[in-house]
């Protein structure tokens, strides 16, 4: 394949993926791949260790060192492996796409690549701010119940 040769047509600013910039974005796309087959691991691993955890602590006496169902952590697990499955799905389908889009010149498929990586980093921006928010909840739960003991 030439790598010389622009896909399908110029953006409308005129830049086109061709040279240097399609060997970055196939090499990209090789270790987002990798990426995303070692986060597709992790998560089945994930789903193991919920169902291996809550056996393990179901096996223990409720009371006061486990006050809570141990349901609780294989439910909390199951839903930490579903919330990080969406990302590395698009970090897959990214990779995929655009492997298929530089090997076969095909301009539909480098859309739809760059697509799934906007989707990427947006799940990840949004539970980025999710996450910082609760940050924020905490530190102002942990203020106020700091001047709540100094006061009582």
């Amino acid at each position: 394949m030439d790598f010389n040769q622009p896909l399908d047509h110029a953006t409308q600013d005129g830049l086109q993926f061709n040279g240097p910039s399609l060997d970055f974005l196939k090499e990209t796309a090789k270790w987002t791949r990798f990426l995303s087959i070692v986060g597709f691991v992790f998560i089945g691993f994930m789903v193991l260790a919920s169902f291996t955890i809550g056996s393990i602590f179901s096996a223990m006496p409720v009371g006061d060192l486990m006050p809570f169902s141990p349901m609780i952590f294989t439910v909390m697990y199951l839903l930490i492996a579903a919330l990080y499955f969406f990302p590395i799905l698009y970090l897959y389908r990214f990779s995929s796409s655009m492997l298929k889009a530089i090997d076969f010149q095909n301009q539909t498929d480098l859309e739809h690549a760059f697509s799934n990586l906007k989707s990427h980093y947006k799940f990840m921006g949004i539970l980025t701010i999710i996450v910082l928010g609760f940050y924020a909840l905490m530190f102002l739960f942990g203020i106020l119940g700091g001047a709540a003991a100094m006061l009582g």
